[in-house]
Order: structure tokens, then sequence, then C-alpha cells
């Protein structure tokens, strides 16, 4: 089965200097039927104005992914980590038993974009740690290129949970399959362009939930970049 979530049925918050749209559940917007979807709990698709930005603030026990779409945004925190995320790069954070970071664009004219993930960790209380990569479009034209997983195989950053992130980047007419194991489930989510999910149209910053389904097949409509979830 597969549940669409469109992306104008997001949550919004704005304030100026950040434009944010949130597939589940986060801050002051709240939704008891869209509170995140397994291990997953947040997406938010954020474009952060010219010198905006997060200043310092609290994580904990949480995996929590940074995949930049435009731009760059620069990063900073209590581990002494100091790096800028561009387009193309992932990061993951592992917030564990407490973190303070903060986040900015250093650009005085160009707007970044970025989806910022939350993913349950498979237990409370872990070190905090980071990890930073960058997955060049070539990697990802046309296919599923593994770039977060647990045990941080074929080049992947490792997180702290039973979950694989793919990233893709498909023109038109190009099509990538995936097979979930029983007992797991899929979600997809449109960064850019549009693409067909097992016969159904999804839009840039749709998603959709897998569930049921031991295949998914992924074609372009239209260019652009998708990512997708495989959650235990």
């Amino acid at each position: 089965m597969i549940t669409i979530r469109p992306a104008n049925a997001r949550g919004v918050t704005d304030f100026g200097w950040l434009d944010s749209r949130h597939s589940f559940s986060f801050g002051e917007y709240r939704d008891p039927a869209n509170m995140g979807f397994r291990t997953l709990r947040v997406i938010n698709d954020d474009r952060v104005a010219p010198g905006g930005g997060f200043p310092t603030h609290p994580h904990r026990d949480m995996e929590i992914v940074t995949w930049v779409l435009e731009g760059a945004l620069e990063h900073k925190d209590s581990l002494g980590t100091g790096s800028v995320i561009r387009a193309g790069d992932l990061q993951r954070m592992t917030a564990g038993t407490g973190i303070f970071h903060s986040e900015f664009n250093p650009s005085p004219t160009e707007a970044v974009r970025l989806l910022q993930i939350w993913i349950f960790p498979e237990a409370r209380g872990l070190v905090p740690g980071y990890d930073q990569r960058s997955f060049p479009a070539a990697e990802r034209i046309g296919q599923l290129k593994l770039v977060a997983s647990r045990t941080g195989r074929d080049g992947s950053i490792s997180m702290a949970q039973n979950a694989d992130l793919f990233a893709a980047a498909l023109l038109p007419e190009q099509t990538v399959t995936h097979t979930f194991e029983p007992g797991r489930s899929g979600w997809v989510q449109v960064a850019t362009g549009s693409v067909c999910l097992n016969g159904q149209i999804l839009k840039e910053g749709d998603g959709a939930a897998i569930t049921d389904e031991s295949k998914m097949e992924l074609t372009g409509v239209t260019s652009g970049e998708t990512l997708v979830f495989d959650l235990k």
C-alpha cells in the first residue's frame, strides 16, 4: 500500500529568514495523524535566507541527518566540529546524551535549501558524534545511491538505527527499483522534480509511505532528486 503525503498538506513555519515545510508534526505544528513513520520522526524542507540561521540550541537522543539541496550551510557544535555543508553533502549528528549546535547560511546573497531529517536511535544515551560526507551528483544519476546505513556499508555514513537512506537523481524515464525485506517499510520524499512511484505520480515536496509492498519502482518524470528510506 502506498499512502501519499501531499506537499501542500505539510505544516508551515515562516519566520521571514526561514521557510520550513513539515512532513510530520514539528515545533508548533501539531498533527496527531502525522507524528512520523516507523523510526522516521521528522522531515523538514527548510529554506534559509542569506545570513539567516538557527542560533545555538540543544538536542538529545536523536539521529539528525541533513541533506543540502542548494547553497551551503555552516555548522558548529559542542564537540568542536566546524564545517560547511554544501549541495550533495550529507551530515549525520548523533545527539545522544546531549549536544549543542548552530546552523547558519554564511552567504550574504544566496539562500540555502536543505532537508533536515530526524530518526529515532536504536538506544538512548549514546555518545554524541558527527560525520559528514560528499556524494557527487554523478554517483546518484539513474541509481539509488546508499548514503546512510546502520553499518556504514558501501561508503555510506553510519547511523545508530537499522535504517537505510538512499539518494537518487533521476532524469526523465530513468527507473530504479528497490526490494523490501519482510517486515520493513519505505518512505519516499521527492526533494525536487517529479517521479512515478509504483504507478502513482509524486511531485516536488510530496512524500509517500510504503507498507506491505515487496518492491518499489521509481521512474523519473521530470529531472530531480528523491530520497528513499528503508525502515524497520
